[in-house]
């Protein structure tokens, strides 16, 4: 099967440091072209994802644009859309056509795909986010049978529009590159513990560092702030007058309700990490914490932390409660006491059960098996819309149906 595989323009494929969607799509197309097939990515110019072309129209990331306003982020969605229109009216045009296109790009992606109508290949596009976000569009959209959805867990589809969920096939739980190694024995490990995602409100970073203050926990932070890695990004950022970033929200917040927590001993922001430093993080740390404030989707980072044997605790909302084992693999809790509670117990779980479940739950071959289900599914349907098959006369009373 030939698949374009489109990540979006913010971030590079594989990630460098913070990237959930962009490690899903790097898993997923490894994984495929293992399998046998072509797959085609269309991400940002600097990604360095092994693939069998890769279509852009940016040469590095823009994930940083993100945190601006909307009229400085909505056309770098659109340029990147039309890159991947013209890549499949080339492809087609060549005689060698896309079978699929699996888009990951929020709402752009689905509403451009649908506009070329039977031009197009079947689609499939993954709702990686909060559905409540663009509910005016998922309430209202209709892919006419030819674009449809997959959600990345059971709760996230079931908090979805109607209108939707009619056009989602389902979910497909993420995935992560399992670890050769064992995981680290507890004396192997950090006394700190860690938060990896980005530094925002809905992440709850503050809240983490106010329970591990309370219970005499360590704790690292590691990810970006306004889609800038480090430190030192930030400063020069904020020290331009003209650098918009001084007006991102997510900056804004950082400097009012996290910064003032940090005293770089038990508390530090350490910028974003990748690679061998961010494996190294996750298998050393006592555990990797989820303090949500809002129903998180899919749950990456948490699959992350549980292959590398690493025990997780959370708040118990969106597809945490469906990751997380409580009391075996971590902790779940309702409040910020009860999440400063779990704190004090992390000895009671063991690394060799969180691998386990990472190992029978999370691989990348059970989600890209589960893709090419769908794949064959809405290829199917696809045809199906074209050719009406005609049913039986004796199954509806001797009036001709059209199958669709």
């Amino acid at each position: 099967m030939k698949i374009l595989m489109d990540a979006g323009p913010w971030l590079p494929v594989p990630p460098v440091g913070y990237g959930g969607l962009e490690n899903v799509v790097a898993t997923l197309t490894t994984e495929l072209r293992r399998r046998g097939h072509r797959v085609v990515l269309a991400a940002s110019g600097d990604s360095l994802q092994d693939a069998d072309g890769l279509v852009s129209a940016f040469p590095t990331g823009q994930f940083a644009r993100l945190a601006a306003p909307y009229p400085h982020v909505v056309g770098a969605a659109h340029a990147h859309a039309q890159a991947v229109v013209a890549a499949v009216q080339q492809h087609a045009a060549a005689g060698d056509p896309f079978d699929v296109v699996h888009t990951h790009l929020e709402v752009v992606g689905p509403a451009v795909l649908a506009a070329l109508g039977d031009t197009a290949p079947p689609v499939l596009h993954t709702l990686h986010w909060d559905l409540r976000r663009n509910a005016d569009f998922y309430g209202s959209f209709d892919g006419g049978g030819r674009v449809h959805f997959v959600g990345v867990s059971a709760s996230q589809v079931a908090r979805g529009q109607v209108r939707l969920r009619r056009q989602t096939l389902g979910a497909v739980p993420l995935s992560v590159p399992i670890p050769d190694t064992l995981p680290a024995s507890p004396g192997e490990r950090d006394a700190s513990v860690l938060v990896l995602s980005r530094m925002c409100e809905d992440k709850g970073t503050d809240i983490a560092l106010r329970a591990c203050r309370a219970a005499g926990v360590p704790l690292l932070l590691a990810g970006p702030v306004g889609g800038l890695p480090d430190r030192a990004a930030l400063e020069a950022a904020l020290a331009d007058p003209a650098s918009p970033v001084r007006g991102y929200p997510d900056v804004r917040w950082f400097l009012e309700h996290v910064d003032p927590l940090l005293d770089g001993e038990h508390a530090r922001w350490i910028g974003s990490v990748d690679g061998a430093e961010k494996a190294e993080l996750l298998r050393r740390a006592r555990a990797v914490l989820f303090p949500l404030r809002w129903d998180e989707p899919g749950g990456t980072a948490v699959c992350e932390a549980l292959a590398a044997g690493t025990p997780v605790v959370a708040m118990a909302r969106g597809c945490l409660p469906d990751l997380v084992e409580d009391g075996v693999t971590g902790f779940l809790a309702e409040t910020e006491a009860g999440f400063t509670a779990a704190l004090g117990r992390l000895d009671e779980l063991d690394p060799a059960a969180c691998a386990d479940t990472a190992r029978r739950r999370f691989t990348p071959t059970a989600m890209a098996q589960a893709y090419e289900r769908l794949y064959a599914q809405v290829r199917r349907r696809a045809l199906l819309r074209l050719a009406p098959r005609q049913v039986p006369r004796a199954r509806t009373g001797g009036l001709p149906v059209t199958g669709r």
